[in-house]
């Protein structure tokens, strides 16, 4: 019956190494993790199986998708039940009230652009200092090419929903930014994804350095 329910993601499972080895270099020893979007549950599972010094709370704005992850995560005792979480309420009900690092994957580009500024808001509001937000997925980078594999995959994203497609980085920073966190690391990963390391570094409402600022240019349509 476990495995009826679980639901299956090969992006997910495809993606699973190469983003366990970023999470075990960036993030502290042990702590609390704040997962967003968990999705079916398989990220959560793998991560907290290998990283057992971390307690995982896994979450999801889709409530049907909270049967998934309990099934993937059964039997791990580091894993908190799956909580439903509405990104764009303000406060985030129920979590933990401070956590030390927050993992979000491929949410952005499958949800409306206001969910951005909800999340960098959220994380600001829970992260201890100075936990990282990493976020993964893909995005449109200004002034860098664009793989004709993502340009078909934001025309189909729009196609499937105006709200949705593919998001750039500079908008992302920027959004970050307002809510007092960095970009510190940007970290190329297979299939045209990035990794990017947020951190708590600016004061609430001020804006992105220029330094620090990706270069607006061509966006996709």
């Amino acid at each position: 019956m476990t495995d009826e329910i679980r639901r299956q993601s090969p992006p997910a499972e495809r993606n699973r190494e190469p983003i366990l080895a970023e999470l075990k270099r960036v993030f502290p020893p042990q702590g609390t993790m704040l997962e967003i979007a968990s999705g079916t549950g398989q990220h959560a599972a793998h991560f907290a199986a290998a990283m057992t010094e971390w307690k995982w709370q896994p979450t999801d704005g889709d409530a049907r998708s909270m049967a998934s992850i309990a099934a993937w995560c059964e039997g791990l005792p580091n894993v908190l039940p799956p909580m439903h979480l509405d990104v764009l309420s303000v406060p985030w009900q129920g979590l933990p009230k401070v956590v030390d690092a927050i993992f979000c994957a491929n949410m952005l580009h499958i949800s409306p652009w206001a969910t951005c500024a909800a999340l960098m808001r959220g994380a600001a509001r829970q992260l201890s200092t100075p936990g990282p937000l990493v976020l993964y997925g893909p995005y449109l980078v200004d002034g860098e090419p664009v793989t004709q594999s993502n340009i078909a995959f934001d025309a189909d994203l729009r196609a499937r929903n105006p709200e949705w497609g593919l998001r750039r980085l500079a908008e992302v920073v920027q959004n970050a930014a307002v809510a007092g966190l960095l970009l510190r690391e940007r970290v190329a990963m297979p299939a045209n994804n990035l990794l990017l390391v947020f951190s708590q570094g600016l004061e609430i409402g001020m804006a992105m350095p220029q330094a620090e600022a990706v270069e607006v240019g061509q966006t996709l349509q």
